[in-house]
């Protein structure tokens, strides 16, 4: 759905004129399977509350604008802190 609007031009609309429900838009589900993280090549799990793309193993989430996958590293936020072989709390 989403190739075939953009295919078509966005339905007349230009962008940056789109209505709200159109930049709220989740991501098409199909395209979990041939979507990998950039920088780990392995699957990433789609959480759709904040509408991002997570990485567990990195800890990272790429966020979803207007329906498509922004999964650029500099994008990405961090979800979890990865904990440090240096930090003395770890047992």
């Amino acid at each position: 759905a989403v190739l075939r609007r953009a295919a078509s031009g966005g339905g007349g609309q230009r962008p940056g004129q789109g209505s709200e429900s159109a930049r709220s838009q989740a991501l098409e589900p199909s395209l979990l399977r041939f979507l990998v993280c950039p920088l780990s090549k392995r699957p990433l799990r789609y959480e759709e509350a904040t509408n991002e793309l997570i990485n567990e193993e990195l800890g990272i989430a790429y966020p979803i604008i207007d329906g498509i996958p922004h999964m650029i590293p500099e994008a990405a936020r961090t979800t979890k802190k990865k904990p440090s072989a240096e930090d003395p709390k770890q047992p």
